[in-house]
């Protein structure tokens, strides 16, 4: 009796509901995860993708449920949900870009056009390794170690490299004193050089000719954090060479950055 009268108190109650709601999600993503182990019709990344955002789903969908769940003793919800219309849509304003970052998530998903462990470039300014894909936002490591999230709603532009090629993408962000066309000079020499000496790295077709050789694309971005512009070297890489192009890229530039005596932007808050 002892026990029963337990069971009929509310904190009981609402301890057992969480408790089994955390079971429940355990269960559902052990289960994708042995279904996974056990098929072989998708391909690791595609796997390692469906799991992430299955994780997110579950903790989001537990977590709701629990609220519903709490609330109902305290609240009559039928007649709230039923009578709140206007609340309703007072709140889907309030939280649009929410909800637009939930359903860009899931095209992007959908789509393909992402998978966890993808080298993508983010708004031309932005480039790493998918670590983390959530109903919201994209978590990428970028080359310089920091951890970068960026929710979908935010994304204009992302370049995705897939198997067998990639694309590198390089930069130098050059003050505003710099003369654009000592720049541009400058940088068209370093892609000459980076086709003469990195060419190995270069994707080709089967006569051997690169499908995009490296190339000098002008001023990709105007007022980067308030301190310059943007001139962009870019190529087609073979994805294994990706990183390793990545670094000759970076090099180059440094050193014509270097020997030219390109006036690069400086922090806005330096002092003068």
């Amino acid at each position: 009796m002892f026990f029963l009268g337990l069971l009929e108190q509310l904190p009981v109650k609402i301890l057992l509901v969480g408790l089994l709601i955390i079971l429940t999600v355990y269960l559902i993503r052990k289960s994708l995860k042995l279904f996974f182990d056990k098929t072989s019709f998708l391909d690791k990344q595609r796997e390692e993708t469906l799991m992430h955002f299955s994780n997110q789903v579950t903790k989001v969908l537990g977590l709701i449920f629990f609220l519903i769940y709490v609330l109902s003793h305290f609240f009559n919800l039928t007649r709230f949900i039923t009578g709140s219309v206007v609340v309703a849509g007072a709140l889907a304003l309030i939280f649009q870009h929410i909800i637009r970052d939930y359903i860009m998530g899931l095209t992007y998903l959908f789509e393909r056009q992402i998978h966890h462990g993808d080298y993508v470039i983010i708004n031309g300014n932005r480039q790493g390794k998918i670590e983390e894909i959530s109903m919201r936002h994209l978590k990428i490591r970028q080359y310089d170690g920091y951890l970068y999230s960026v929710s979908y709603s935010s994304i204009t532009e992302l370049q995705n490299g897939n198997r067998g090629r990639r694309r590198v993408s390089e930069s130098l962000v050059l003050g505003y004193s710099q003369n654009p066309d000592d720049a541009f000079k400058v940088m068209e020499q370093v892609a000459q050089t980076c086709n003469e000496k990195y060419s190995e790295y270069l994707l080709k077709d089967e006569k051997g000719v690169p499908l995009e050789s490296f190339k000098f694309n002008q001023i990709t971005e105007l007022n980067v954090d308030f301190r310059g512009h943007r001139y962009s070297l870019s190529g087609l890489v073979k994805e294994a060479d990706h990183v390793e192009a990545s670094k000759k890229l970076r090099y180059e530039l440094a050193l014509a950055a270097y020997k030219n005596s390109l006036v690069m932007a400086e922090n806005s808050t330096t002092s003068h």
